[in-house]
């Protein structure tokens, strides 16, 4: 089967996030498919962009999946400029429909670039190769932006995206959602139910070897002292953005302050500098924050986490369900999990792995903790053994690569 995977913000093993895409397309190649990918050479979210020169377009080979990056409009963080580049990006993809259809001929297109316009191009790809047409849901847009980022429904972007959205949800043969809670919502767009297909996010359990990589010295000292305290370490991983809730966090260890628990929190990110600050304000010895490491270096680092952190702010689009990779990434450590959240779904209470309390209340969380460490050692290790056998029962890219080629089919 040749399979053509639109997605804006596709990543690689060289470039960084997003990775769905190519573990999907990873495993496809695998079974004996052939898939292009087709993504633009600008992304927030990557840590290498690729370089196109004065090219307008590149194609590249990665493990066995052919790349096209198409050069787009720059642009940083949120905002018009964003806006543009998306724009531009679906522009290319229409006016590359035909060479696109002509030179891969593929029997599946795939729209996901988390908004919805690629469904245009998309669409007009499938029908001249009279493919199947797949919708793919990361995030509800429009939806998204007006309850999250606060945006009127009457504004141009947004009815633009309203149209798009309406459009995949009348002219895609299936649709695959990453959201587990979303099926009334697009039942009332106009989605036929068994339409509907649920594929998590999922983990390459190739990722995660036996023996662990080894950490930075500094960082791997750093932790070894801070264990040797004989503190329980509560640890984070992660981005340090406005939707992580670290600022919960740190309000907990202000309520811990005097008891034997430590807070590691490893990454990089906006809201970094500002929670550095509070920690410092408030003397909160107890707090260490640490750089980013490279994504293979994340199993050795959990290792040295008691307890796996994970918070959200309280909001109702989360009522649609929550798809982390930073979850999954602590469960298949086989970390015991402290998950602060009031969504949809929860994969920490469906597997029972850990506690779930409630989101943004610094007592909940530390009542929460002193549960989990009030536990003992093989308590705590089989609260996270069962964390990663769901994983590896359910959201292993093999097993999800099928699922989402049976949603095709």
């Amino acid at each position: 089967m040749r399979i053509l995977y639109i997605n804006h913000y596709a990543g690689s093993p060289y470039h960084g996030m997003e990775y769905r895409p190519y573990f999907l397309s990873k495993e496809w190649t695998k079974a004996g498919h052939e898939v292009r990918i087709v993504a633009s050479d600008k992304s927030h979210i990557r840590n290498q962009q690729p370089c196109l020169g004065r090219d307008s377009i590149r194609v590249e080979m990665i493990e066995g999946i052919q790349y096209t990056w198409f050069k787009t409009y720059p642009y940083q963080g949120n905002g018009g400029r964003r806006a543009i580049n998306m724009c531009s990006f679906v522009h290319r993809l229409y006016r590359n429909a035909s060479i696109l259809a002509d030179d891969f001929k593929p029997e599946v297109v795939i729209a996901s670039s988390t908004y919805p316009m690629d469904i245009w191009p998309a669409h007009r790809i499938a029908k001249i190769c009279n493919a199947k047409l797949v919708f793919e849901v990361h995030d509800l847009w429009p939806l998204t932006p007006i309850e999250l980022g606060g945006m009127s429904p009457r504004h141009p972007f947004i009815m633009l995206l309203q149209a798009a959205e309406t459009y995949a949800y009348k002219h895609a043969d299936s649709v695959v959602s990453i959201l587990p809670k979303v099926h009334e919502y697009v039942v009332s767009k106009g989605l036929a139910r068994d339409k509907l297909h649920i594929i998590p996010n999922g983990v390459d359990t190739n990722g995660w070897p036996s023996t662990t990589p080894y950490l930075p010295s500094d960082l791997k000292n750093n932790l070894v002292k801070i264990a040797r305290t004989g503190h329980a370490i509560v640890g984070y991983a992660g981005n340090h953005g406005i939707s992580n809730a670290l600022g919960t966090l740190l309000h907990t260890a202000q309520v811990m302050r005097n008891e034997p628990v430590s807070f590691v929190l490893v990454g990089n990110g906006p809201e970094k500098d500002d929670l550095k600050r509070f920690a410092k304000n408030e003397r909160l010895s107890n707090v260490y924050f640490f750089d980013a490491i490279p994504r293979e270096q994340i199993p050795a680092l959990l290792q040295f986490f008691d307890i796996a952190f994970i918070g959200w702010k309280r909001h109702p689009l989360y009522r649609f369900g929550i798809a982390p990779n930073k979850l999954i990434d602590y469960m298949m450590a086989a970390r015991p999990i402290l998950h602060a959240v009031d969504a949809g779904n929860d994969l920490v209470a469906e597997a029972n792995c850990g506690l779930t309390v409630a989101p943004e209340t610094a007592e909940a969380a530390a009542d929460g903790i002193r549960a989990l460490i009030s536990l003992s050692n093989s308590e705590r290790k089989v609260m996270g053994e069962r964390g990663k056998e769901y994983v590896l029962q359910h959201l292993a890219y093999p097993i999800l690569s099928e699922r989402f080629l049976s949603a095709c089919r």
